[in-house]
């Protein structure tokens, strides 16, 4: 079970992430490691969080002061404070240009998004009434049994225009040199097969130029006999490894196995080490990221993250345990520690 330490409420994480700015003379300091990019070693890293807009982080005095309270402010107010952030909603929702061009407008000229691919496009199902209409009305009852559906199950016209869709609605981004990546978090059913290469073909081929990274979630990708294979692949279409730190002890942990692919980008994904809803299926999502970091679990990741820096020009370090202020609290303390 996860000890009281990592799990001890929004108030603690809160005087946590105060203690950063508690002496007047280092608060600047502090916050500009924040903001900023850091620069290590000639290597330029970011810190930030998966998302900005959950329940939990924007429920009164947890993050955001008082008065930000809508959809704009909180972006703005978030931006403020760091200089990249994860853009989870995708992965539920495809968005529409719209919305990506008023994330450029409410966010500082280098702040950088990181947009999360859709359920459909990484081997997840979706609820077939938040699809777009041109997608949702072609879907007769023949194709789906019933109110979710998985990409396997629509014909190949639909699947196109999922990828489209998704395509277009990252260009206002990507144009504004905004585009940090597009991650595709595969399920873990997805396991490597003899069809992987192809795969990742066509995941090259649906994005063309635009940023990718991957992320798996099945360990037998990351076996010794085939890790080495896998990333000699992601290389050959351009594509970021994600290095993750799940829990351990069930089926999908994933190995800490640091690599680069694209010596242009690293990714790292922080998910919390709450064992007992990792692989529950019956499990809240929030229940699964309900974790905070301790101060050694953070130094042992600095560590990963300042031997990335011999091979990558820019890192991003993603704190995923998004329950209420539990991210962006380790966000704040990794920044510290990158920035000492």
């Amino acid at each position: 079970m996860t000890s009281p330490s990592h799990d001890p409420g929004p108030e603690v994480a809160k005087q946590r992430a105060a203690a950063l700015v508690a002496e007047e003379a280092m608060a600047d300091a502090i916050v500009d490691e924040a903001v900023e990019p850091i620069v290590r070693a000639g290597t330029q890293i970011r810190v930030g969080t998966a998302g900005w807009t959950d329940r939990t982080l924007t429920a009164r005095g947890v993050f955001y002061p008082d008065g930000v309270k809508t959809p704009e402010a909180r972006l703005r107010y978030y931006s403020s404070r760091f200089p990249m952030v994860e853009a989870d909603a995708g992965f539920y929702a495809i968005p529409d240009r719209l919305t990506a061009e008023r994330w450029v407008e409410r966010t500082p000229a280098d702040f950088v998004f990181n947009v999360k691919a859709h359920a459909l496009m990484t081997g997840h199902a979706t609820e077939i009434a938040r699809l777009p209409r041109s997608i949702r009305d072609a879907i007769t009852p023949s194709i789906a049994k019933g109110p979710r559906v998985y990409a396997k199950d629509l014909p190949l016209d639909l699947r196109d225009e999922v990828w489209r869709l998704f395509r277009d609605s990252v260009q206002p981004l990507y144009e504004a040199n905004r585009l940090g990546t597009i991650l595709l978090q595969f399920a873990p059913w997805i396991r490597p097969a003899r069809h992987t290469p192809a795969m990742l073909a066509r995941i090259r081929a649906q994005l063309g130029d635009l940023p990718i990274a991957v992320e798996f979630r099945h360990p037998s990708w990351l076996e010794p006999k085939l890790r080495e294979r896998l990333w000699s692949q992601l290389r050959e279409h351009g594509m970021t490894y994600v290095v993750a730190d799940t829990p351990q002890g069930t089926a999908t942990s994933l190995p800490r196995v640091p690599a680069v692919t694209t010596p242009d980008l690293a990714i790292v994904r922080l998910h919390g080490r709450r064992s007992e809803t990792w692989g529950a299926r019956e499990a809240p999502v929030l229940e699964k990221y309900r974790y905070l970091y301790d101060g050694e679990e953070l130094k042992e990741w600095l560590e990963v993250i300042l031997n990335l820096c011999d091979q990558a020009e820019r890192i991003h370090v993603v704190f995923n345990n998004c329950y209420a202020n539990y991210g962006t609290t380790n966000a704040l303390e990794m920044a510290r520690l990158l920035g000492a």
